[in-house]
């Protein structure tokens, strides 16, 4: 599995959302940006302002980001205890993370305490997907206890409003990203089988993964193929 192409992947779902938001927090003027879970720089890779980090837990993330996002000042460290002074950065966000944190409002409680800006690009809330024709709800269903299995929180994004309350941060905007598609090209669909046979192994039997793919090709091909993960947002101020 390339993870890079997988974030990248994952990045272009919310790249109108970012552009949107970053823009309304004024990230053209800020000084210090930090992504907390950068990864391998999929986001990072886009920015431009003069001091921008990245923290990520994984060694080997890290070092890929340093291929993609070389200008950027990068650490090795757990988003549960932020190594950065109080208020040291105009902007903080993530995308893609909170979901599978131990501790999601501690973490946004360190975000909110290291910056003066705090943004969740993108959690989604599996326990509202919705998949059409029907018989593929099953492989929702195993896509979701796979998430469990793995240590994630498949139903985090529909809480994810409350926790920036709970953590104190004045909610500015917030809610479920609207027009978002999850697959667009054959390409993006078979980056998104790649995932779904790495993540379901031991979940089902190979043969019935593979006819849950036959019938989701088929009916892509039909057009009658629907996938929903509402997927939630929210940006506010410290």
């Amino acid at each position: 599995m390339n993870w890079h192409s997988r974030y990248l992947q994952q990045a272009a779902w919310t790249r109108d959302l970012r552009v949107y938001l970053f823009e309304q927090a004024e990230l053209a003027d800020a000084h210090h940006v930090l992504e907390v879970g950068c990864g391998t720089g999929a986001i990072l890779r886009e920015l431009t302002p003069p001091a921008c980090h990245g923290l990520d837990l994984e060694p080997a993330s890290l070092a890929e980001c340093r291929i993609h996002a070389p200008a950027v000042s990068l650490t090795c460290g757990d988003a549960h205890f932020l190594p950065y002074p109080d208020k040291y950065f105009d902007i903080a966000y993530c995308h893609f993370l909170l979901l599978w944190v131990n501790d999601p409002l501690q973490v946004v409680c360190e975000m909110a305490r290291v910056s003066r800006s705090v943004l969740a690009l993108a959690e989604p809330d599996y326990s509202q997907r919705v998949d059409k024709p029907d018989a593929l709800v099953t492989l929702g269903r195993w896509q979701t206890e796979s998430l469990r299995r793995q240590g994630a929180d498949p139903s985090f994004g529909g809480r994810l409003a409350e926790i920036f309350h709970q953590a104190g941060i004045k909610l500015v905007e917030t809610g479920p990203i609207q027009g978002q598609e999850v697959m667009r090209t054959a390409e993006d669909w078979e980056n998104e089988w790649a995932v779904i046979q790495a993540d379901l192994e031991g979940i089902a039997p190979g043969e019935e993964i593979q006819q849950m793919k036959r019938l989701d090709e088929a009916a892509r091909r039909r057009g009658v193929r629907a996938l929903h993960v509402p997927t939630y947002f929210a940006w506010g101020k410290t």
